[in-house]
């Protein structure tokens, strides 16, 4: 009869050794992979990834029966680590939406486990590339010829990877380096599969008071998605923003070159820097990362006040922290456009997101959320979230500290609270404005950054021309 540590030792240990130094192996098997097509094997997969999540977890439960308070703790770092890498290969392999979704965990730190954030984290811009074997013919499709014939020089290794593509570096035979993002074959098609499976998921709430709601932001979602598998679209928003933005503030949007751009290869200017991982590893001073930070908000802000765009993809990957000390910014593939009724709305934040007044506050978010006066509960819940968003603006204390751990960690849990108690009814781009709304708070929380975001906010709102005599900006 076997012993109980015999047992113990018996149970799968098939990833027991891994750890964050087996990332590489794991995601190289991912590059030699074609994305998988078709709604029921998607949905397969997915499905046995929580299969093996829970049996991760439920192995940890049953060893933690017979070890110490210090071995559990081990064992479940362990078993973290296994899950994320579980969780990081699977999503490399299917990519679009559901890659999408990792890497949105990874801007919530307190939702999942820490080891999942630094894992996911690769998904921003270190996904695993897809090998050129794969690519070959689409993109010979796309550019009617070879990309050496086209190009003076063309890397056939991709330098980053994320959701629907990857970019290569190549020369134009005029002299320039360029960086050509090439759309996964296929990626489209999942995206479409990925929302209808979702869609699946959410039928059993389709009797419920909001389900009219919800369809709307879900028709909305998937809009937007579809739209950034366009990189027709996308260049022509690079062509937009890249004039909004003068040589000496330091905010640089790259070139397009039409000419080598379709709708699945995206062809422009490379620019140098590091990421933000790469720039905090060096230590970088209080004043540098608040400079970065105040050139972050400036690009935010100009979009939307000088363009009427909202730049939604605020994650690391997106961001570069150049030795000059000017910060680039690319990838503009998920940019919502303000329509004339958003614009509206986004005028009438300005008196409560100016003021601070809570009356202010509470009649938007009456009208943005469509919520009656017998909601008590969810007015007080959305008010709280809307001052957590905003407190930055008119908190009239000067520099505000977007480090602060505590008030980090409150606006998640206001949002998980909102989301357990279904107070989701709101305008269709509710979603995509709270997704960017926390991808700009978890950057500056991670910069550490301590700046005064108001007289930011002032130069770029009064540059559009409001009138706002009805109220006084401080």
């Amino acid at each position: 009869m076997p012993t109980i540590s015999q047992l113990i030792n018996a149970l799968p240990q098939q990833e027991d050794s891994a750890s964050p130094s087996d990332t590489p192996d794991t995601l190289a098997k991912a590059s030699l992979r074609a994305i998988p097509l078709g709604r029921l094997r998607r949905l397969g997969l997915l499905g046995t990834l929580q299969a093996k999540i829970a049996a991760a977890y439920l192995f940890y439960w049953l060893r933690g029966w017979f070890s110490s308070a210090a071995e559990r703790e081990k064992i479940l770092a362990e078993t973290h680590w296994r899950t994320a890498l579980k969780v990081l290969d699977s999503m490399s392999y299917l990519r679009g939406a559901t890659m999408k979704v990792g890497q949105t965990l990874a801007n919530f730190p307190d939702i999942v486990p820490a080891e999942f954030v630094q894992t996911l984290e690769r998904l921003h811009f270190d996904a695993p590339p897809m090998h050129w074997s794969l690519l070959r013919e689409m993109v010979f499709n796309e550019l009617s010829d070879d990309p050496e014939n086209i190009f003076a020089s063309f890397d056939k290794r991709a330098f980053a990877a994320a959701s629907l593509g990857q970019v290569h570096r190549a020369r134009l035979k005029t002299g320039q380096e360029v960086a050509v993002k090439i759309q996964y074959p296929g990626i489209a098609r999942t995206v479409r599969e990925d929302l209808d499976n979702l869609l699946l998921f959410m039928l059993p709430s389709r009797l419920s008071a909001d389900w009219e709601n919800a369809r709307e932001q879900f028709d909305d979602l998937r809009a937007s998605l579809e739209r950034e598998s366009d990189y027709q679209r996308e260049a022509a928003m690079l062509q937009k923003v890249r004039p909004l933005f003068r040589d000496d503030e330091g905010i640089v949007i790259p070139r397009v070159y039409p000419e080598h751009s379709t709708a699945r290869v995206l062809t422009m200017e490379r620019l140098g820097g590091v990421h933000l991982d790469e720039f905090l590893e060096s230590s970088p001073s209080q004043e540098l990362r608040d400079e970065f930070a105040r050139k972050i908000v400036r690009a935010w802000y100009r979009m939307m006040y000088a363009a009427r765009l909202i730049y939604v993809d605020f994650h690391p990957g997106n961001f570069l922290f150049m030795d000059d000390g000017r910060l680039g910014v690319i990838d503009f593939g998920c940019m919502l456009e303000l329509d004339d009724t958003l614009w509206d709305l986004m005028r009438k934040i300005d008196r409560p997101i100016t003021t601070g007044n809570r009356e202010d506050r509470i009649a938007l978010m009456k009208e943005w959320s469509w919520i009656g006066d017998d909601e008590q509960d969810r007015l007080r819940l959305s008010e709280e979230y809307a001052d957590w968003g905003w407190r930055a603006r008119y908190h009239g204390a000067g520099a505000f500290d977007f480090g602060d751990e505590a008030d980090f960690r409150r606006g998640i849990d206001l949002f998980v609270q909102m989301v357990r108690k279904r107070y989701t009814r709101s305008r269709p781009s509710t979603p995509i404005i709270a997704r960017q709304q926390f991808a700009v708070r978890a950057i500056l929380y991670r910069l550490k950054a301590n700046i005064d975001i108001a007289p930011l906010a002032e130069q770029e709102v009064r540059a559009t021309g409001w009138d706002r005599s009805a109220y006084a900006p401080r």
